[in-house]
C-alpha cells in the first residue's frame, strides 16, 4: 500500500500538514494570519454571513495564508542559498512579500465588502 498511488498521497498529505504545523508553530506572519482568520470567522458567526460571503471569506483567508507560506518558504530557500546580503536575493524576497501584500489587500478589500454592510 505505501508504494501505491493513494498510499503516496496520504503520505504527501503527512507532508503537508507537518509543514503547515512547522509554519504556524514557528512563523509570526502565520500566527498573525491565523489569528485574524480565527477572528474573521468568529465574525461570519456573529453575522451570520451568506454561503456566499463565507467561500469569499474562506477563499480570502486561505489565500492570505498560502501565499504567507510560499513567501516564507522562498525566504528560506534564498537565505540557504546566499546567506550573506546580495541585491537579487533581496529583490527575490521583496517580490515574495509583494505577492503576500496583494493578497492581504484583497482579502481586506473582500472583507469590507462582506461586513461594511453588516455594520451600517
Amino acid at each position: 500500500m505505501q508504494n501505491s498511488f493513494l498510499g503516496k498521497r496520504i503520505k504527501a498529505c503527512g507532508y503537508a500538514l507537518k509543514g503547515a504545523f512547522i509554519l504556524i508553530k514557528t512563523e509570526p506572519p502565520i500566527q498573525v494570519q491565523v489569528v485574524i482568520s480565527i477572528m474573521m470567522v468568529g465574525l461570519g458567526f456573529y453575522f451570520d454571513i451568506t454561503t456566499t460571503e463565507w467561500i469569499l471569506q474562506i477563499f480570502a483567508m486561505g489565500m492570505v495564508l498560502s501565499l504567507e507560506a510560499a513567501n516564507t518558504a522562498i525566504e528560506e530557500i534564498a537565505d540557504f542559498i546566499h546567506p550573506d546580503f546580495h541585491h537579487k536575493i533581496g529583490l527575490i524576497k521583496d517580490m515574495a512579500a509583494g505577492a503576500v501584500f496583494f493578497a492581504a489587500i484583497t482579502a481586506i478589500i473582500i472583507g469590507l465588502i462582506i461586513y461594511i454592510p453588516y455594520l451600517f
